[in-house]
């Protein structure tokens, strides 16, 4: 009998949101700080919490990220236009985190290859070679957690088969780090491809 994993996204989906999901269906907490704590970055904490969202009981996650996190190849000023602290970095850099990580072999080349195609669609957009391109808001240390932690999270979930119900993308628009872009930001809707919504 196979194993299915299936993620109704009514509301969208983030990486908090499946790492919550993910706690909720049993996934040990600790086990995934051991995980994320592989990634030898100083200057952050995990943490879950039960929450109620319209009288529905569930699991949020949550990254604080401290003032100063040391990460290399960071730089320390937030883009024009941009409220908000990200530093940015190269894919280099993220593989390295990664590769310090508790993932399998196959975890860690999953989780780079999660971060190649992001670079890929980001080097496509802004006319840039792949190695010069910095990942703002992917490459937030959030997101990096994010990502290794939901690789963690699938690789104990041990399943044969991942599901999703049509994509709830929403809509607006919204600040970054280039600044005001239409919801989807053109980088999702490339990375989603032919995927319903």
């Amino acid at each position: 009998m196979s194993r299915v994993l299936y993620f109704d996204c009514f509301s969208g989906i983030s990486g908090d949101m499946a790492l919550g999901a993910m706690l909720d269906a049993g996934l040990p907490l600790d086990a995934l700080k051991d995980a994320l704590g592989s990634l030898a970055v100083s200057g952050f904490d995990v943490g879950a919490e039960r929450v109620l969202r319209a009288g529905v009981s569930s699991t949020k996650f949550f990254v604080h990220e401290h003032q100063a996190a040391g990460i290399p190849d960071s730089t320390e000023q937030p883009a024009a236009g941009n409220r908000h602290h990200h530093p940015h970095r190269h894919l280099p850099a993220i593989f390295k985190l990664i590769d310090q990580s508790a993932l399998s072999p196959r975890g860690r080349d999953r989780a780079k290859t999660m971060f190649q195609q992001l670079a890929e669609v980001e080097a496509g957009i802004h006319q840039m070679p792949v190695e010069k391109v910095h990942l703002h808001e992917v490459g937030a240390l959030d997101s990096i957690i994010d990502i290794v932690g939901i690789v963690f999270a699938l690789e104990w979930a041990d399943v044969d088969r991942i599901v999703c119900s049509p994509l709830n993308v929403g809509g607006g628009m919204v600040q970054s780090a280039h600044g005001l872009f239409p919801v989807p930001a053109p980088a999702t809707v490339k990375l989603l491809g032919d995927a319903p919504a």
